[in-house]
């Protein structure tokens, strides 16, 4: 499975100074240019790409790119990819940099839950026609690139969270996984009674990662982030409801409000001292490390879809996508990278080289990614995300709610008053449309 070192590119997600001189999504940008970006959104041919394309990734996913491209490079001789692999913590803020100086890559890799501040066509070329299927990826994974109708960028790989637990225990208390709210604490107290030490193994960071986590419960619980209008509403009876439902794992004793933290999640699991992670699908491939005994995860391990609010069982979409910078000196090959890489047969290729897995519903069917059973529950997830809101502020509401979390898993503020400064907090940010 992946590494989930992503985490630490949207740990930049407050920090983004540079972005004042960038043109960011949502603030301000008019009909014209929406126009524009349509018109200029011209079909890609199917000759060979010739030149050169200068691709940013960060490290992690991007690092088996050159092996998994060399039938690109076959069938495009005169074309030279050339890769700048950067560290998670730096990319976004050497990207900023390099595109506020006008030294931008021609292809850049995003996220889609923290991409928004680049979707404008100042930053970013509109996706051409007929480039891609945009009906072949998983909507909220294509939705996250779109603003005004035009698409931005190309969705490259896939995760989600799901319900990651020890099978054993629940074979032992004679459990089966939740499938409601309800079923939650009930479980992980079933769980305890089987020898775990804690139920849950929450991730307590209280950053954007808890603040992603209730928005998701949120919108199980019926809410949305923003009205239809684009203003923020997160002092609904939909986030109270997420707030209480998140701090009833604390406050039953099922979680730790101390620990784990991130790195220490998989060694607990392993050991015993938490049974159940709701987490992305890199964890699958890290617990045969963790408890150095190949094997054990497949005999210890299950998986479920995240267990289902009064509005269903929603989790948010993440992974990678691909956009063509505006300055670009070579759109066409760029493009034409862009395309093969969001192939079905690439992205098999990349998940077999890296354990990436695809943005491309078809390729779920590729024997390579469908004989893993551990990974049903998240292409079952993956089918009910949705997207975080694409708006700058974003990444600052997250980082900030995750704060507001913490008080209410920890008894200083109730759910309501926390929903409230979230809100309040929201609304001094602002997210464009206002």
């Amino acid at each position: 499975m992946s590494d989930p070192s992503r985490r630490g590119v949207l740990r930049l997600s407050a920090g983004t100074a540079l972005l004042g001189t960038l043109a960011l999504a949502g603030c301000g940008r008019g009909d014209t240019a929406t126009a524009t970006a349509k018109a200029t959104a011209k079909s890609i041919d199917d000759k060979p790409a010739t030149g050169t394309v200068n691709v940013w990734a960060a490290q992690g996913d991007a690092d088996v790119l050159g092996k998994v491209i060399k039938p690109f490079k076959a069938a495009n001789p005169d074309v030279t990819v050339k890769f700048t692999l950067i560290p998670n913590s730096e990319y976004y803020t050497k990207l900023q940099a390099a595109i506020a100086a006008g030294k931008g890559p021609d292809v850049a890799q995003f996220f889609p839950e923290s991409q928004a501040q680049f979707l404008d066509p100042s930053i970013l070329r509109p996706v051409p026609d007929g480039l891609v299927d945009s009906g072949a990826f998983f909507k909220s994974l294509w939705d996250a690139g779109l603003v005004k109708d035009v698409a931005y960028t190309v969705p490259w790989y896939a995760y989600t969270y799901a319900l990651v637990y020890r099978a054993d225990l629940a074979k032992k208390a004679g459990v089966e996984a939740p499938t409601t709210w309800a079923e939650m604490v009930p479980f992980f107290t079933a769980l305890k009674g089987a020898g775990a030490v804690h139920g849950l193994g929450a991730d307590n960071g209280w950053d954007i990662f808890n603040g992603q986590d209730v928005a998701m419960y949120a919108w199980q619980a019926g809410g949305n982030l923003l009205s239809p209008s684009g203003s923020w509403t997160l002092d609904t009876p939909a986030m109270v409801d997420a707030l209480k439902y998140n701090a009833s794992f604390f406050t039953s004793g099922s979680a730790d409000t101390a620990t784990p933290t991130f790195l220490d999640a998989q060694p607990y699991f392993v050991s015993g001292k938490t049974a159940t992670m709701i987490t992305g699908p890199w964890v699958l491939g890290q617990l045969d490390t963790a408890a150095k005994q190949t094997g054990w995860t497949a005999a210890h391990v299950a998986t479920a879809p995240l267990p289902a609010g009064s509005s269903g069982s929603v989790s948010f979409s993440a992974g990678g996508t691909w956009g063509v910078l505006a300055d670009s000196g070579n759109t066409d090959a760029s493009w034409k990278f862009v395309r093969y890489v969001s192939k079905p047969s690439t992205q098999v290729a990349q998940y077999s080289a890296y354990g990436s897995l695809p943005a491309v519903i078809s390729a779920w069917d590729a024997p390579a990614v469908k004989k893993q059973p551990l990974l049903d529950a998240f292409l079952t997830q993956l089918k009910n995300t949705k997207p975080f809101p694409q708006v700058g502020s974003w990444q600052q509401v997250a980082t900030r709610l995750g704060k507001e979390v913490e008080t209410v898993a920890k008894g200083t503020q109730t759910a309501e008053q926390a929903a409230a400064s979230i809100q309040a907090y929201a609304k001094t940010l602002g997210t464009g449309a206002e």
